[in-house]
């Protein structure tokens, strides 16, 4: 029944979240490259599609106020990496991109290493590997 997945984020400068995106080697989807009124990018192996949209066309489609991402969430994007290594190069491109991080890399509970950023919109993400051997 489901094709595909889709989480849609407001953003105020579509060119500079696709570059942002693009700099921290999230895939643009192909089908959306050149268009001025969305952003498509490809999460993981199996192409989870975060759609960006200008916040007038985001409103429209929610019919509500969108939340100020300043000062509350309603989501936090979660993805796994195959290595420490992999979360601590992750972190340094988000910082190099203009991204910030909210929680700098870290070990917790013996088998859970990651951290938080937030994109250009202060999106939250969370980035994670999780070496379940060690988990107790």
């Amino acid at each position: 029944m489901v094709k595909e997945v889709w989480f849609n984020l407001p953003v105020n400068d579509l060119a500079k979240s696709r570059e942002f995106f693009r700099a921290i080697g999230f895939k643009i989807n192909p089908r959306f490259e050149n268009s001025e009124d969305m952003v498509s990018v490809f999460v993981g192996e199996n192409n989870i599609n975060i759609m960006l949209f200008p916040k007038k066309t985001f409103q429209s489609f929610i019919q509500s106020e969108i939340t100020d991402s300043k000062q509350s969430n309603e989501i936090l994007i979660s993805f796994d990496a195959e290595s420490i290594a992999e979360v601590d190069e992750l972190a340094l491109k988000v910082e190099s991109a203009g991204g910030k991080l909210y929680s700098k890399p870290q070990l917790s509970q013996g088998w859970l290493y990651g951290f938080g950023f937030l994109d250009l919109d202060d999106h939250r993400w969370n980035v994670l590997y999780m070496d379940y051997s060690k988990m107790k």
